[in-house]
C-alpha cells in the first residue's frame, strides 16, 4: 500500500504535493498562519493584562484566583512560541529554528492544553465544593493549598509529556526542514499508543470530572435557596458553568475527537480519500485548540466581579487597587440544611460588596 505509506509521510510535516496518494494541505498554509497570529495578539494582549491585574491589583489572592493565574500563566507561555508556528506554516512546512526548539514548541502546545484542562478542572472542583460542601471547602480550599495543587499540576502534565520529547523530531526532504508534529512513520504507532494514554488520563478524566461537579452544581443551584441576597453567587456560579463548559466544547472536545479518528485512520491505513478528509477536518479543529488562550480571559471577566471591576477602573484611568479584603470566596452559596450557626460562619467568610474584596 504505497500510497497511505506516501500519505503517512507527508502529513508528518511535508510540504503538498499535487501528485497521487499525497495529501492536499494547501489549505493549511493559509489557515494556520492567519489563525496563530490571531490567537497570539489576542492571547498575548489578554494574557498578559491579566498577568498584570492578578499581580498588581487582585492581591491577597484567595485559591480560585490562585487557579486562574496559573491558567493565565499557561495561556501566555503558549502564545508566545506561536509567531515560529505562524512562520513554519507560512513557509510551507520549513523549520529552520533546530530540533531542540521543534521538540521545544511541539511540546510546550500540549503541555498549555492539558494545564488548561486541569486548571479548568480545579476552578470547577472549588466551585462544586464551595456549593455543595461550604465548609469543607473552607478547610481544603485554601490559598495554599492550590498553589501546591498548581504546582503539581504542572510537574505531572510535564512529566507525562516528557515522552513527547522523543517522539518529536525534525527531517529534510530537498532544501526542507520539516518539524514533525507527531514523530517519524516508523515510530507512529508507538506514538498512537503513548498520545492516547495521555489524552486519557489528562484530558477524558478531567472532563469526566468536570462534567460531574457542573451536574452537582446545576441540581443544587436549582434548589430554593434561604433568602434572595446570594443571587449573585448563584449567576456567578452558573456563568461559570457556561463559559467553562463552552471552552471544553469549543477548543478541547473536537481537537480530540478529530485527533483520535485521524490517528486511528492512518494506524488503520484507511483508504486515500477517508485520510484527506479526516486530515482536513483534523487540521481545522486545531486552531481551536489554541483559541483556549483566547477565551479564558472571558471566564475572568464574567465570574470574578472583583476582576472585573479593577478593568473598568483601568480602562476609566481610575487610581490605585482598592483596599484588600481577606475574605475567603469558598462558601459561594449557602444550603439549606446547615444549622444556623455553621449559616454565621460560612456567611461571615464569603459575603463582601463587589470592588470592595468580592472575590475574583
Amino acid at each position: 500500500m504505497t500510497s497511505v505509506e506516501s500519505l503517512l509521510f507527508t502529513s508528518l510535516g511535508s510540504s503538498p504535493s499535487s501528485g497521487d496518494g499525497e495529501f492536499d494541505e494547501d489549505f493549511k498554509f493559509i489557515l494556520l498562519p492567519v489563525s496563530y497570529a490571531v490567537v497570539f495578539v489576542l492571547g498575548l494582549g489578554l494574557n498578559a493584562l491579566t498577568l498584570w491585574l492578578f499581580l498588581f491589583r487582585l492581591r491577597p489572592w484567595d485559591a480560585t484566583t490562585t487557579y486562574m493565574f496559573h491558567l493565565a500563566l499557561s495561556d501566555t507561555l503558549y502564545v508566545l512560541s506561536l509567531p515560529t508556528l505562524v512562520y513554519y506554516y507560512a513557509a510551507h512546512n520549513h523549520w529552520p529554528f533546530g530540533t531542540g526548539f521543534c521538540k521545544f514548541v511541539r511540546f510546550l502546545f500540549y503541555w498549555n492544553l492539558y494545564c488548561s484542562v486541569l486548571f479548568l478542572t480545579c476552578i470547577s472542583v472549588h466551585r462544586y465544593l464551595g456549593i455543595c460542601h461550604p465548609l469543607r471547602a473552607l478547610r481544603w480550599g485554601r490559598p495554599r493549598c492550590a498553589g501546591l495543587l498548581c504546582l503539581a499540576v504542572w510537574l505531572v502534565v510535564a512529566g507525562c509529556l516528557l515522552p513527547n520529547l522523543f517522539f518529536v523530531t525534525t527531517s529534510t526532504k530537498g532544501s526542507t526542514i520539516l518539524c514533525h508534529d507527531t514523530t517519524r512513520p516508523e515510530e507512529f504507532d508507538h506514538y498512537v499508543h503513548f498520545s492516547s494514554a495521555v489524552m486519557g488520563l489528562l484530558f477524558g478524566l478531567p472532563c469526566l470530572v468536570t462534567l460531574v461537579c457542573y451536574g452537582l452544581m446545576a441540581r443544587r443551584l436549582y434548589r430554593p435557596l434561604p433568602g434572595a441576597g446570594h443571587s449573585s453567587s448563584r449567576l456567578r456560579s452558573l456563568r461559570t458553568i457556561i463559559v467553562v463548559l463552552t471552552v471544553f466544547a469549543i477548543c478541547f472536545v473536537p481537537f480530540h475527537i478529530t485527533r483520535t479518528i485521524y490517528y486511528l485512520a492512518r494506524l488503520l491505513k484507511a483508504d486515500c480519500q477517508v485520510l484527506n478528509i479526516v486530515n482536513v477536518v483534523y487540521k481545522v479543529t486545531r486552531p481551536l485548540a489554541s483559541a483556549n488562550s483566547c477565551l479564558d480571559p472571558v471566564l475572568y471577566l464574567l465570574t470574578g466581579d472583583k476582576y472585573r471591576c479593577q478593568l473598568q477602573r483601568l480602562c476609566s484611568g481610575g487610581g490605585g487597587p482598592q483596599p484588600h479584603s481577606a475574605a475567603s470566596s469558598l462558601a459561594l452559596v449557602t444550603i439549606r440544611e446547615e444549622s444556623s450557626s455553621k449559616w454565621a460562619v460560612t456567611h461571615r467568610d464569603s459575603s463582601y460588596f463587589a470592588c470592595r474584596g468580592d472575590r475574583l
